[in-house]
């Protein structure tokens, strides 16, 4: 062996064609990569309003007993 790469002759035609084709796959991929990072989304999205909600909750309930506290002495 010398060493060079070897080399191949493709028909334009065949190639603009495989090409097409691999951008429909390249979209396909991409389309589904989104929905998955979408869906992700919205289950972080989710648990940060689960905790955040409670975490209110839990404020407003301490604010209350400590209100009511004052008032029932």
């Amino acid at each position: 062996m010398d060493g060079k790469a070897p080399a191949a002759f493709v028909d334009p035609a065949e190639f603009n064609e495989v090409m097409k084709r691999l951008e429909k796959i390249d979209e396909k991929v991409e389309f589904v990569n989104s929905e998955v990072a979408q869906r992700i989304g919205k289950k972080v999205g989710r648990d940060i309003g689960i905790l955040y909600g409670a975490v209110v909750g839990l404020l407003l309930f301490l604010i209350y007993v400590s209100v009511s506290s004052m008032f029932t002495i």
